[in-house]
C-alpha cells in the first residue's frame, strides 16, 4: 500500500571537484575577490547527501503509506510559530535547515496518500517523480532548442501523440502551459485572433463587441480569461445545463442568435468535458454542429475529462472532440503526471499560435543559428521562461505505455462505480446523481435526521453536516475529501478517484469514516 522502498540507497554522484586556484594573486573588483568559486562543493555535497534521504523517507515512502496520516493539521497561527518563517540577515547551519525540510514535509498535505481524495489530482507515480527530479536538477527553460534540446523534443513528441489521440488526423499544434486556467486563456486569445487578427496590433478599440459562450457548469477560469483579455465578463453568455450538468445545445443556439440580434460578434464557445463538481461531459457533436452553422471557434476544456480518451471503453464520453478547434487537457489529473502538466492544442497547421503570440525577440530567436530554428518553439508561448512540464509525462508514458494509462483510467472508473453501488446499500448515504466519470457526489445523513421528511428544514440540517465532518477528518488526519453546495443543493461530498494505489478497502473506509465522524450530529 505504499511505494516500494529500495533495499539499498545509492549514494549521490559526487559533483566535480573544486578547481585549483594555483598561485595566482587574488583579483579584486569593488572589494570582492573573484578567484575561484565561492560555493563550497564539499559542503554542498554533504547537504545534498543529508537532505535526499529525508525527502525519500518523509515525502515519498511515509507520504504514500496508507498507515500514515494524510495531513498533520495546524491552524495558520500555530503553523507560523512552528515554522519560524522570518527571514534574517544571517544564514542558518545545515542541521537547522534539514529540520526546516522535515517540518515542511510533516505539516504539508500528503497528496500522494491513498486516502487523499480532495482535488482533481492525487497519487504519486514513481516515473513522473523521477522526471521531476531530473528537470528540477537541470533547471532548463523551454524557449529555444539550444538551451533545452531534450525537453523540447520530448514536448513535441508528447503533443503529437495527444493530438493523434484527440483524433485530428491532419495534425495540429500545441504548447504546454502553466495550468488549465492558462490553457483556457490561450483558447480565448487564439479564437479572438482567428476572428479578428488586427487585435494584436490595433488592440481592443479596433474590435466590435465580442461575445463568447459557456455552460453554467464551466470552470471559473473562463470568466477570468474574459476579464483578463478585455472581453468583459458581461460578454460571457452562460448557457443553462440540464440536471446532469451538461450544456443544453438548443439554449446555446438561442444565445448565439441573441448576440447576433444585439449587433455583437459571437466568436467562440467553451465546451466542458468533465466538469469540476459533477464530472459532466457536454454534448460535443451537437455543439460542433452549432459552431459550424454560426462560424464559431469551438474550444473543449478537457482538463479533467481528457484522460477518458486513453480508454477505448470510455472515450465515447468525448465523442466529437475531434471537431474542436482547440483542446485543453491536463495529464497531471486523471493520468497522474504530477503537477503541473497542462497541454493546450489547436487543430491548425498554419502556425496560428506563433502568429498570435510571437514577439520575435532577437536575443532569443535569431534566424541565422546553426541548427533548424523551427525547433525554437518558445515564441508561440505567452511566456518567456517555461518549465519542461511534458518530460515527466513522457517518461511515465515510456515506462507504462499507452496500455498502462488506459488501465489506470478504467480502474478509476470501475472504482467509482463500486463506490456508487456501496452508497446505495448504506443507510444514511444518498447519491446526488449516478456518476458519469469518477466524481462521486453524495450526502451523508446522520441518524438524527433520517426520520425527518424532506423539506427546507431537513436540507438546512443536512447542509451543516459536511463542514463538520470535514473539520473532524482534517484534524484527525485520516483522509481528505471535498464538499460543496451546488445550485440549490445542500452541501454534499465530492469523492474523486484517480490513483491506482486506491483500493476497494479505501472506498469502504471512506464511508465508514464519514459515518464514524458524523453519526452524533
Amino acid at each position: 500500500r505504499t511505494l516500494v522502498r529500495p533495499q539499498q540507497e545509492r549514494p549521490l554522484v559526487r559533483p566535480q571537484q573544486e578547481r585549483p586556484l594555483g598561485k595566482r594573486p587574488p583579483v579584486l573588483v569593488d572589494g570582492v575577490t573573484l578567484n575561484g568559486p565561492t560555493l563550497d562543493i564539499r559542503e554542498a555535497e554533504s547537504f545534498l547527501r543529508d537532505a535526499m534521504p529525508i525527502i525519500m523517507e518523509e515525502a515519498v515512502w511515509k507520504a504514500t503509506d496508507v498507515k500514515e496520516k494524510v495531513c498533520e493539521w495546524r491552524s495558520p497561527e500555530q503553523l507560523k510559530d512552528l515554522l519560524d518563517l522570518e527571514l534574517r540577515e544571517g544564514g542558518e547551519a545545515h542541521p537547522q535547515i534539514l529540520q526546516r525540510c522535515r517540518d515542511a514535509i510533516r505539516y504539508s498535505v500528503k497528496t500522494g496518500h491513498p486516502r487523499f481524495f480532495n482535488q482533481l489530482y492525487a497519487g504519486m507515480d514513481p516515473y513522473s517523480l523521477v522526471g521531476r527530479f531530473i528537470t528540477e536538477a537541470i533547471n532548463p527553460s523551454l524557449y529555444t532548442y539550444e538551451v533545452a534540446p531534450v525537453f523540447l523534443l520530448t514536448e513535441e513528441a508528447v503533443l503529437q501523440k495527444m493530438i493523434e489521440i484527440i483524433g485530428w488526423q491532419e495534425g495540429g499544434d500545441g504548447i504546454f502551459s502553466p495550468g488549465g486556467s492558462v490553457s483556457n486563456m490561450y483558447a480565448v486569445n487564439v479564437a479572438r485572433y482567428h476572428h479578428c487578427p488586427d487585435v494584436k496590433v490595433l488592440g481592443l478599440s479596433a474590435l466590435p463587441r465580442l461575445v463568447m459562450f459557456t455552460s453554467q457548469e464551466c470552470h471559473y477560469s473562463v470568466a477570468k480569461a474574459a476579464a483578463f483579455l478585455g472581453i468583459g465578463t458581461n460578454n460571457v453568455y452562460v448557457i443553462p445545463s440540464d440536471k446532469r450538468g451538461k450544456m443544453i445545445p438548443a439554449e446555446f443556439e438561442k444565445q448565439v442568435q441573441r448576440a447576433k440580434d444585439e449587433g455583437a460578434l459571437p466568436f467562440m464557445v467553451n465546451a466542458t468535458a468533465g466538469t469540476t463538481v459533477l464530472g459532466a461531459f457536454d454534448p460535443l457533436e451537437e455543439i460542433a454542429d452549432i459552431c459550424e452553422r454560426h462560424n464559431l471557434w469551438m474550444h473543449v476544456d478537457a482538463c479533467w475529462g481528457g484522460g477518458a480518451l486513453m480508454s477505448k471503453k470510455h472515450r465515447y464520453l468525448l465523442q466529437g472532440i475531434h471537431r474542436a478547434n482547440s483542446v485543453a487537457w491536463n495529464p497531471h489529473k486523471m493520468l497522474m503526471a504530477g503537477l503541473q502538466c497542462c497541454a493546450f492544442m489547436v487543430r491548425d497547421k498554419t502556425n496560428l499560435l506563433q502568429r498570435c503570440h510571437s514577439a520575435q525577440a532577437s536575443y532569443l530567436f535569431q534566424q541565422d543559428k546553426f541548427y533548424d530554428v523551427s525547433y525554437d518553439t518558445g515564441d508561440k508561448s505567452i511566456q518567456c521562461s517555461r518549465k519542461p512540464d511534458a518530460f515527466k509525462f513522457w517518461l511515465m508514458w515510456k515506462a507504462i505505455g499507452t496500455k498502462g494509462l488506459e488501465e489506470r483510467v478504467e480502474r478509476a472508473l470501475a472504482m467509482a462505480r463500486y463506490l456508487a453501488e456501496e452508497i446505495k446499500k448504506r443507510d444514511g448515504f444518498r447519491l446526488v446523481m449516478e456518476p458519469e466519470y469518477t466524481n462521486v457526489c453524495f450526502w451523508y445523513i446522520p441518524p438524527s435526521l433520517r426520520d425527518m421528511a424532506d423539506g427546507p428544514e431537513f436540507w438546512r440540517n443536512v447542509h451543516a453536516v459536511a463542514p463538520v465532518v470535514k473539520e473532524r477528518m482534517m484534524k484527525k488526519g485520516s483522509m481528505m475529501v471535498g464538499y460543496q453546495p451546488h445550485g440549490d443543493k445542500a452541501n454534499f461530498f465530492r469523492q474523486i478517484i484517480i490513483s491506482p494505489q486506491v483500493s476497494r478497502e479505501d472506498m469502504d473506509f471512506l464511508l465508514d469514516q464519514i459515518h464514524s465522524l458524523g453519526m452524533d450530529l
